[in-house]
């Protein structure tokens, strides 16, 4: 089931990218190589934090630091040997709280406009031929990628294929919303069973850690968003929401809510998350070789 639901997360994540998004990458090379620099920023100051203060271990904070998604981190981290309920708690509240804070902080702001409507694919399995062509091709490149020992192979196979997929304008629908969601609730419940038996002082000592990651995060996010906004005189509302280390899914809804530019919003989030996705095995193998302790002879 955890396989599974890995590859439908993957399917799910990589859907919300469409051919305006990935032309959105070419349009705007300043604003997203600033990005870079403000999530490799965030990213360090986020893992410093979590070592210095509340002394993690080197994967776990860097897991916890890491502007991805929720499903990619958390497999990552249980791949790769991280305290899955630590991670799984601060990127839980950074998600939550960007979900609530940034929609009331850019209306209260004014930097947003009129909401409109978003609806997902309706019906139990709408457009057939490709849906089943999506699922396949995802899968076999989720396996293949799998097989290769890649880092969360499983979801990251399945979401740059339906990237691809979906970027090109080869496939336009996605899978059913019943699906989608369906597979994220199986996600929080795998996720979930990593905090059986954790005690209160345990789960008290995370959310500080969460709010104190969540707050260097953001304010690092934004100093760059409101530099960038000023420099290359963009909207700055767009790159609060482009800036903003949250889901790429969720940022686009949110950008869509907010009647904002869900074509920038959409091509910054998916440069984070090739960002991520080149950084991290290359990254993780050499902060564990560097902080695990030398095997006894």
């Amino acid at each position: 089931m955890a396989r599974i639901t890995y590859v439908l997360a993957g399917i799910s994540l990589g859907s919300a990218v469409s051919p305006d998004t990935v032309a959105g990458m070419a349009a705007w090379p300043a604003s997203i190589a600033a990005l870079v620099l403000a999530m490799i920023g965030l990213t360090l100051a986020v893992t410093l934090y979590l070592r210095k203060v509340h002394g993690w271990d080197a994967a776990s904070a860097l897991f916890g630091a890491f502007p991805g998604a929720l499903a990619t981190v958390i497999v990552l981290a249980a791949e790769n040997g991280a305290d899955v309920r630590a991670v799984a708690v601060v990127q839980t509240v950074r998600i939550v709280l960007l979900a609530v804070a940034l929609p009331v902080t850019l209306a209260a702001l004014g930097l947003t406009g009129g909401a409109v409507a978003v609806r997902g694919a309706a019906g139990i399995f709408p457009d057939p031929g490709p849906l089943a062509m999506l699922i396949a091709i995802s899968t076999g490149a989720a396996l293949a990628v799998q097989w290769l020992s890649f880092p969360g192979g499983l979801i990251f196979g399945a979401m740059i294929s339906s990237a691809t997929l979906h970027g090109t304008g080869l496939i336009a629908t996605g899978l059913p919303v019943w699906l989608s969601v369906a597979s994220f609730i199986v996600l929080g419940a795998l996720t979930g069973t990593r905090f059986s038996n954790a005690d209160i002082r345990l789960l008290r000592h995370l959310a500080g850690a969460a709010l104190g990651a969540f707050a260097i995060g953001t304010a690092v996010a934004l100093v760059f968003a409101l530099a960038v906004a000023r420099l290359l005189s963009l909207n700055t509302g767009d790159l609060v929401i482009a800036y903003a280390p949250g889901a790429l899914d969720a940022m686009m809804i949110l950008s869509l809510a907010l009647h904002l530019n869900p074509a920038f919003v959409g091509a910054h989030h998916l440069a984070r998350f090739i960002l991520v996705l080149v950084a991290v095995p290359i990254v993780v193998p050499i902060v564990r070789s560097r902080h695990e302790p030398p095997k006894q002879q």
